[in-house]
């Protein structure tokens, strides 16, 4: 399936049209499977899309993370990365060695519903990531 199939109609009921921009910056993130900068994102999409620029894709990074198409994230630099908007889920992360699993929303549904209660907020989006140590760095301590 492309991605002017499976995300057309998603921007098209919130009232947007899927231009060659989004395109070409949905289909970076689609097929990466990872968290990209947005200037790897830039890197990339700029070779389907040539006259790209770094601040459309900045905007277009923006209005998909708006739109519950992408996800932001801050790396431990405190940089900001994206990734394509499959599920929610969040992450652990080895302080030792890096590695990062995925771990499913669902398990920290309770609390989501709870920080609305308590707060009043809704929440539209998030995304957590805690750090620890892995098991195979455990065995190591």
């Amino acid at each position: 399936m492309s991605c002017a199939v499976a995300y057309a109609p998603l921007l098209r009921a919130r009232g947007y049209r899927m231009t060659s921009q989004r395109l070409a910056i949905l289909h970076v993130l689609h097929h990466s499977g990872a968290h990209l900068s947005p200037a790897e994102i830039y890197g990339q999409a700029r070779l389907e899309q040539p006259g790209l620029t770094e601040t459309t894709v900045y905007r277009t990074l923006e209005f998909l993370s708006k739109n519950g198409l992408a996800h932001s994230a801050h790396k431990k630099n405190g940089h900001l990365v994206y990734q394509i908007a499959r599920h929610e889920h969040h992450h652990l992360k080895c302080r030792n060695c890096g590695s990062e699993k995925e771990m499913k929303h669902s398990l920290l549904e309770t609390l989501y519903r709870q920080l609305e209660s308590e707060s009043g907020y809704r929440l539209m989006d998030s995304h957590v990531t805690f750090i620890g140590i892995c098991p195979e760095c455990q065995k190591g301590d």
